[in-house]
């Protein structure tokens, strides 16, 4: 293999951008776990030679490949709900997949700089992938979608997820693939790295395989309205759809009913005068049937603003959990861009945020945390509610309406994603939706029972709830990303601060 050969310039960047888009397959087919390993090797092969210039034209290109085939489906929700132009809207998903591609462009280019030649190598590309990863997923409100680590859901490296969470698990992916390609250029100078991976893979199936412990069973209903989006606020066909939601809470036989994101469209005032008793019909059933129901609603009003919201139902006073990782452009407008969204006919606003530390909702002895859409995206958010061990979730339950983006791979992601939330805490997730995927995840990341997508339906099953902490949970609640962000920015200092000459590892 020469790694000192340069390829012309537009085909590299081709291939980089290609490269990018074929990654996307391991996220909507976790089965094919070791297709990163090969498209990050890939890469970095190609990084080898390259100049500091040319290692983040690399790097950005790849990036705009994979953000752009995994997100595309935000060209439906523009285009087709929100009438912006065809034109405009694929430039809006190709900005957003090129701008969030510079991080790892910065990483690409930062290797090529820094790199030694050395057993270093191999970690600090590790320590740069997990940085341009941690910087995607936090800055601007953060959009991680489609970080590495969902990638190897069903494959060696899951264990990994209750001690490392997601973005450990990519950093991992990225050391092995980069001591794949040292080991090709110098396999002596890989053993060192080589035997960290090993170290770091093995280790968590030495240690104890549960953190959690169970809890009890409850019974669930999860309802899945299945209503298109350009029929979700249109008042002719609103009755219909709201009678079958409140049809289906009434009669259900569980422990606990879970509606979906917005299953009530209307504010508390526009429901009381289009439907007049609705909610008090609701209020009193669940106050005396012994069940009780998590149901998406918006709550408040122009003077105190406006929540995207879950309220509880049960003989206890009202439950309310506000959402609090808000979506930019669709639940509120960032700074300067309003005159985008009014470019789009999508009912948009500017959202209040909940509070950082929700409490619980009570069902029969579980203690089961809502969270709203793509909140499931950020775990470390979600491991705020462990501070307190005692008061801990025992249940996740997602309500979610991505409508919006019609049927695509988003589907399978935002499932897996779910997935991953359940490893990393071992702790179940119900998913009630609107159109998909509606379903119940065990502890260990398996989906037990799944309605058909784009179906409307009630899907009955039982979920054991789990105590107890996991080690990412620990330190996550505790120190949100920071471990890993100083862990990364330490590899990068050594690697660049030690002196130039290395021993072989």
């Amino acid at each position: 293999m020469n790694l000192k050969g340069r390829w012309p310039a537009l085909p590299e960047a081709a291939l980089a951008a290609l490269l990018g888009a074929v990654q996307t397959l391991a996220f909507d087919h976790t089965a094919a776990w070791s297709l990163p390993l090969l498209t990050l090797a890939v890469l970095l092969w190609r990084l080898q030679p390259a100049t500091p210039r040319r290692a983040a034209l690399l790097g950005w290109c790849f990036g705009t490949g994979w953000l752009t085939a995994g997100t595309w489906w935000i060209f439906i929700s523009l285009h087709r709900y929100g009438g912006l132009p065809a034109p405009l809207a694929l430039a809006a998903v190709l900005g957003l997949a090129a701008a969030l591609s510079f991080y790892l462009a910065a990483a690409c280019a930062a290797y090529a700089r820094w790199r030694r030649g050395s057993g270093w190598d191999a970690l600090l590309f590790a320590a740069l992938w997990l940085l341009a990863e941690l910087a995607r997923g936090v800055i601007f409100t953060g959009f991680p979608w489609l970080a590495v680590g969902y990638s190897q859901l069903d494959g060696p490296l899951a264990p990994l997820a209750p001690w490392l969470g997601v973005y450990g698990i990519g950093a991992v992916v990225a050391l092995i693939a980069a001591i794949v390609v040292g080991a090709l250029a110098t396999p002596r100078r890989a053993a060192g790295p080589a035997l960290l991976a090993l170290a770091v893979v093995v280790a968590p199936r030495l240690a104890p395989a549960d953190f959690t412990r169970p809890a009890g069973e409850i019974s669930v209903a999860l309802l899945q309205t299945n209503v298109s989006q350009d029929e979700k606020f249109a008042l002719d066909r609103m009755p219909e759809a709201l009678a079958w939601t409140a049809r289906e809470l009434l009669v259900a036989r569980a422990d606990l009913v879970l509606a979906p994101e917005t299953a009530v469209p209307l504010l508390p005032d526009q429901l009381a005068e289009f439907a007049p008793g609705y909610w008090a019909s609701l209020v009193g059933h669940f106050q005396t049937s012994g069940s009780r129901a998590l149901i998406g609603v918006p709550l408040g009003d122009f003077d105190r603003g406006y929540t995207n919201s879950v309220v509880g139902l049960s003989p206890a006073p009202a439950y309310r959990y506000d959402k609090t990782h808000l979506v930019p452009f669709g639940e509120f407008i960032p700074t300067g861009f309003r005159w985008f969204t009014e470019m789009m006919n999508i009912p948009l606003g500017d959202f209040a945020r909940g509070v950082d530390h929700p409490p619980s909702f009570a069902v029969q002895g579980q203690r089961v945390a809502p969270n709203i859409c793509y909140e499931d995206l950020f775990g470390e958010e979600l491991a705020r509610r462990f501070v307190d061990a005692a008061q801990a979730p025992t249940v996740f339950a997602n309500i979610s309406n991505i409508a919006w983006f019609g049927p695509s791979a988003i589907d399978a992601q935002h499932l897996a994603i779910s997935r991953l939330r359940t490893l990393e805490f071992q702790l179940p997730m119900i998913r009630a939706t609107n159109t998909g995927a509606t379903a119940v995840i065990d502890h260990q990341g398996r989906v037990t029972a799944r309605l058909a997508p784009y179906t409307r339906g009630v899907l009955q099953g039982r979920v054991q709830g789990r105590e107890g902490v996991t080690p990412y949970a620990r330190w996550a609640s505790l120190a949100g990303l920071w471990p890993l962000w100083l862990a990364a920015l330490a590899v990068v200092l050594a690697a660049v601060w030690l002196p130039h000459r290395q021993p072989a590892l």
